[in-house]
């Protein structure tokens, strides 16, 4: 399978995103591999802007925002291991280039920054949906208006930041490595407000 380019990432992010409630879906469309850890990676971060919305909530009960705090953990941490996974599959295929002497320790990982081009999918989607609101009055269509060009413009600047990454990797100048997160406030064995409790 050959490493993809930023712009079969943008496509398969857009691509789903204007598909209505896909991320309700559990399967992953791809079977296996690179491409069903982004796509989890992207499905990951659907469900947490959701998450984010509901848990401003002030109409509820506490009880519902808890559930929601409760669900973000939870995607957070799968968003976590699926970058892992993604930069796993990625290294895997480059584990043939031969490095230069040379070689340059890149600080972020690819599949870290495939996850930021998810979140700015997510961004740049729903701002222009706050350009077409027919209820919203003229300045908060043209703060959204700004915001959405702006937002525009960072993702294709970080999509020429990825292509150069796997480019000057393909070619043996840098190289990157998994970042394991670690999370510890998820795991009973290392949160003491949980580990604590089976003591007391």
């Amino acid at each position: 399978m050959k490493i993809p380019g930023s712009r079969e990432v943008l496509e398969f992010h857009d691509n789903w995103l204007a598909q209505p409630d896909w991320d309700a879906e559990s399967p992953a469309a791809q079977a296996q591999g690179l491409w069903s850890h982004i796509e989890h990676n992207h499905r990951c971060n659907c469900r947490l802007w959701k998450e984010e919305d509901q848990a401003r909530r002030r109409n509820v009960p506490d009880s519902a925002i808890v559930a929601n705090k409760r669900n973000i953990d939870a995607f957070n941490q799968q968003r976590n291991d699926s970058i892992e996974k993604i930069d796993e599959c990625l290294l895997a295929q480059l584990a043939e280039v031969e490095l230069n002497a040379a070689v340059r320790l890149h600080s972020e990982s690819a599949g870290s920054m495939i996850d930021r081009l998810s979140i700015l999918a997510l961004k740049v989607f729903h701002m222009r949906t706050q350009t077409e609101r027919s209820d919203a009055p003229q300045a908060h269509i043209e703060t959204s208006r700004t915001r959405f060009a702006r937002l525009v413009e960072q993702r294709t600047d970080l999509a020429a930041c990825f292509d150069a990454l796997l480019g000057d990797c393909l070619a043996g100048r840098t190289r990157f490595k998994v970042y394991r997160q670690f999370k510890m406030y998820n795991d009973p064995a290392f949160n003491p407000y949980l580990y604590g409790t089976k003591r007391g």
